[in-house]
Formats: structure tokens, C-alpha cells, sequence
């Protein structure tokens, strides 16, 4: 094949590409601006709390995949926590949530529509949405402080997530240490809480990765464990990560690690 006619084949494909990403757009303020009229109906009483949870994490759910296949990080990253919002959504929805999902229809429609810079930090832009579902944050004051837990769903991780919330930071829940890595780059969270042993790729080998990068090094990264303290995995942390025991400890472990890192 000439030189001439690959070239001729790669901006094929470029075209391709370009017209299926534009596709997909258009297919996403469709499916948004479907959510706003939902979020009317269900304001009007027209809709009931359940069938807009329902819908909005079906949206949610299907751009998150398809936003990352086409290089739109931050729609994916938007649409990823607007479903870690629902994912606790309690029966009796609280009278904010209509508020909140008005808040993430706009900022993902903004993005789909080509509204938002594009020199916009998805950190910038996730500091913006609406605080996780799962408590009344009427009993607390929200801090500007960012933690991501990568944390398997379970019973430690919403005692893990209630003890941060309660000291007013806003928590992101990844169940996923691969998902972890890029989400961390990109919201850079002012906090990264680990789960040492995890499916996949154990969180001692994401904080050690999380460390040695340029792009998260300077990020606070803590491990929870129930290994003992003196087991050879725990010795392969950094000294600047502490270690968070499971166990009668943990509260004092916590309130150590989050003093130490300046975070309370």
C-alpha cells in the first residue's frame, strides 16, 4: 500500500471515529434532556422517586461506558458519580435529591453540549456535584475535601464511609483498584483510602503505584487492613502511608492518620 493511500485509510478512520463520538453526543443530550423532563413530571408528582432513581442510573450507567471509549473523561467521570449518588438511595428519597439531580443533569448536559471549557479539571468539576447520598448532611458541615475509597461494597466500607462523612468530607466510593488508578489522576481526591487485599489488584500494589507516580505522589493514600501488624505486604508500603487496623483500633488509627495528614 502507497504512502498516499495510507494516509487516504487513516483519515477514514478519523472520520469514522469523529462521526461516531458526534453520534454518541447527540444521543447523549437526548437521553439528558429526556432526565430533565423526567426530573419535572417527578417534581409535579407526575413520576414517582423510584422510576426517576431507576432512570437516571440507566443513563448514568450507559454514558459512563461509552464516554471513556471515546476519550470524554470527564462525562464518564460525572456519570460515574452520579451513579456511586444513587447506588445508596434510600426508599423515602430526602426532599434534596430533586436539587442534586437537577445539578448532575446540568453539568452532564453542559459537557455533552460542549458548554463546559475544555481546559475544565474533571477535580474542579467533581468538587462540584452534589454530596453522596446515605446521610442527611443537615447533621454535619460539608468540608471541601475530597476522599475516595477503594473499598469492596460491604459492611466495613459504609462504616469506613459514615466516619468520613460525619467528619464532613465528601466521599467517593470506587469498588475497583484498576478503575481506581484513573479516576485518582483525574479528580485528584485530597484523600485516597485503600483497601489492602481487593479483587484484582491488591491495594498495597495501588497505593505503592499511587505513590511513585508524578501525577499522584502528593496525594494522601492510607491502607486498611486486618493483616497483622508485623506481616511482610505491609512492609512493602511506603513509611508516608499509614496503616489503618481493622478492629478496636480503627478509630484511633483514623483519627491518627487524618491528624497526621492535616485533614482535621
Amino acid at each position: 500500500m502507497s504512502d498516499s493511500e495510507t494516509g487516504h485509510t487513516a483519515k477514514g478512520y478519523r472520520d469514522l471515529s469523529d462521526e461516531m463520538r458526534q453520534e454518541f453526543l447527540d444521543e447523549a443530550v437526548e437521553l439528558l434532556q429526556g432526565l430533565d423532563v423526567l426530573l419535572d413530571s417527578s417534581r409535579n408528582g407526575r413520576s414517582s422517586g423510584a422510576d426517576v432513581v431507576a432512570e437516571f442510573r440507566r443513563v448514568a450507567l450507559r454514558l459512563k461506558g461509552q464516554a471513556a471509549n471515546f476519550g470524554l473523561r470527564p462525562l464518564a467521570t460525572v456519570a460515574i458519580r452520579l451513579d456511586d449518588y444513587l447506588l445508596q438511595a434510600p426508599k423515602d428519597l430526602p426532599p434534596r435529591v430533586w436539587d442534586d439531580l437537577q445539578k448532575f443533569q446540568d453539568v452532564l448536559l453542559a459537557l455533552a453540549e460542549g458548554r463546559v471549557a475544555t481546559d475544565t479539571a474533571t477535580a474542579v468539576l467533581v468538587r462540584q456535584l452534589p454530596v453522596r447520598l446515605g446521610f442527611d448532611v443537615r447533621d454535619v458541615e460539608i468540608r471541601d475535601i475530597e476522599v475516595m475509597l477503594v473499598m469492596p461494597p460491604g459492611a466495613q466500607t459504609r462504616f469506613v464511609e459514615r466516619e468520613m462523612q460525619q467528619c464532613g468530607y465528601r466521599v467517593s466510593v470506587v469498588p475497583d483498584t484498576i478503575d481506581a488508578f484513573s479516576l485518582a489522576v483525574q479528580t485528584k481526591p485530597d484523600l485516597i483510602v485503600v483497601s489492602a487485599m481487593m479483587p484484582h489488584l491488591d491495594g498495597i500494589d495501588l497505593a505503592i503505584g499511587l505513590v511513585s507516580m508524578p501525577a499522584t505522589r502528593n496525594i494522601p493514600i492510607a491502607v486498611i487492613t486486618s493483616l497483622d501488624q508485623g506481616d511482610d505486604r505491609l512492609a512493602l508500603l511506603p513509611a508516608k502511608v499509614p496503616v489503618l487496623h481493622k478492629g478496636p483500633s480503627f478509630g484511633d488509627d483514623l483519627f491518627k492518620a487524618l491528624d497526621n495528614l492535616f485533614l482535621i
